[in-house]
């Protein structure tokens, strides 16, 4: 199955399903698709080869809103991949206060476990479904308790085995009960899969792990590890169990959950998660161009930018990190960066850096015809939310004439005569455009709302020819 979806996902197909969500920007498309194909090809390679074919880091630059973290994300969907979105703002050099750039290895490691483990509880979904029916039925009909045989207890002195007790043929009567009790409990299993018990209250015991609250003190960075005490000693303090009383149907799910956990190998998930994280991990780091540094001064936060730049270094070209699932090597991590570079210039960070993001893609700004398809043509556009917004309070939402043109227009003028924060804008104006409906929508149950370029002007025109307001609102 991976392997014909791997064979699917041409540079083509990878474009045509980002063009399915996010608006132009092309070029972004073409390279992303360009990285995810190569690293298909490389799983091809000998292992000789394929280790030493290292991903081609991108870096995107482009104004804030045209779709750069929308094209990461969506990427990491696509090939259902580890994939963890970073600030640049949050790290610190080693050194200082705050997080340091490893932590990032840390969380996506934890991601592709939990996403292997997720698959695998999936997989064991219908053993884990007849192993709580069983549970189900021993709590609604308790089996019998068996008589335990005394053992031979002078064989322990002696040392010779203890003799096998005779075997004692059940009576009538006991094989009659017996019968009874299992045409009894294929009634009830019966009733059970018809959900004829569903609301019927059951008394259940269900296991919880001792937890014990007590950090472990360590290293720098060893907190985002989560080791601490109730970790390190899980598997040898016993489980607690308690009974609870709850519906049957909540005691299903309770007790599948429990026994899809028992039939999972979490050591192995563990070590597939760690092997996936490092083929196929996606890291997205955005803000980059906040811990650029002119160079005009080697004191203040500069120096800490630059530090912070200076530790990624060896992250992004290829390093062992330890989490707490072993050590993990950064080497076919897929890195991809992102700014605005308004204020700053790509050629502001340091050379190093600059080196190991070697594709750099310049995403345009949003015009007016792409703030308009925006509107309507992706997936679940902003237009289909509201309108299904409103259909929940049997509301119907219609946009007519140029009225959609006309909110792009004025989206794009206030783009440009206030801070240009592209895409994001629509969600403003389609805010302030429908606060009326919305705040009515409860009690106008059958009614049809047409939105008309006139109504757009009405409403946003004042808001955008107003600059004192701009101050305050985006």
């Amino acid at each position: 199955m991976t392997q014909h979806r791997d064979e699917a996902l041409t540079p083509r197909a990878i474009v045509g399903y980002l063009d399915r969500y996010i608006i132009g920007q092309e070029k972004a498309k073409r390279a992303v698709a360009i990285a995810l194909r190569n690293r298909i090809r490389r799983r091809r390679l000998p292992e000789e080869m394929a280790r030493e074919v290292a991903p081609k880091n991108i870096l995107m630059v482009g104004p804030t809103g045209v779709g750069k973290t929308e094209i990461a994300r969506r990427l990491s969907q696509l090939v259902r991949a580890p994939f963890v979105k970073v600030e640049a703002t949050k790290f610190t050099e080693v050194g200082y206060v705050g997080r340091d750039v490893e932590s990032m290895i840390r969380d996506l490691v934890e991601r592709s476990v939990q996403m292997v483990k997720e698959r695998k509880i999936e997989e064991v979904q219908e053993t884990a479904a007849a192993h709580a029916e069983e549970r189900l039925l021993d709590a609604l009909l308790p089996p019998r308790k068996t008589r335990e045989r005394v053992a031979d207890v002078m064989s322990m002195f002696t040392g010779k085995a203890a003799r096998e007790p005779e075997p004692v043929m059940p009576s009538e009567e006991e094989k009659q009960q017996e019968q009874q009790r299992t045409n009894t409990r294929e009634r009830l299993r019966e009733m059970l899969r018809a959900g004829k018990l569903e609301a019927r209250e059951v008394e259940i015991e269900i296991s919880e792990p001792a937890v014990v609250g007590v950090p472990v003190m360590g290293a720098p960075g060893m907190e985002e590890m989560g080791i601490n005490l109730g970790e390190m000693l899980s598997g040898m303090m016993p489980k607690k169990s308690r009974r609870k009383t709850m519906t049957i149907a909540e005691a299903r799910e309770v007790l599948k959950a429990e026994e899809a956990e028992k039939l999972v190998d979490h050591d192995a998930a563990a070590r597939e998660g760690v092997d996936k994280a490092c083929e196929e991990g996606i890291v997205f780091i955005d803000e980059l161009d906040k811990v650029a540094s002119s160079g005009s001064g080697q004191s203040g936060p500069d120096v800490s930018r630059e530090g912070v730049q200076r530790d990624l270094l060896p992250v992004v070209e290829g390093c062992t990190v330890n989490t707490k699932y072993g050590p993990v090597r950064t080497d076919h991590i897929l890195f991809i960066a992102a700014g605005a570079f308004h204020k700053m210039k790509p050629s502001d960070l340091v050379p190093e850096l600059q080196g190991r993001l070697p594709l750099r893609v310049e995403l345009d700004p949003l015009s007016e015809d792409d703030l308009a398809r925006i509107l309507v043509e992706p997936e679940n556009s902003l237009t289909a939310q509201y309108q299904a917004l409103l259909g929940t309070e049997e509301v119907a939402l219609e946009f007519g004439g140029d009225s959609l043109g006309e909110i792009a227009r004025l989206a794009a003028r206030m783009n440009r005569e206030t801070e240009n924060i592209g895409a994001r804008r629509l969600h403003t104006m389609m805010e302030n455009l429908l606060e009326d409906v919305q705040f009515e929508a409860s009690e106008m149950a059958g009614q049809t709302v047409t939105v008309d370029a006139a109504m757009v002007r009405e409403r946003l025109e004042d808001l955008v020819a107003d600059t004192d307001v701009r101050k305050y609102l985006l």
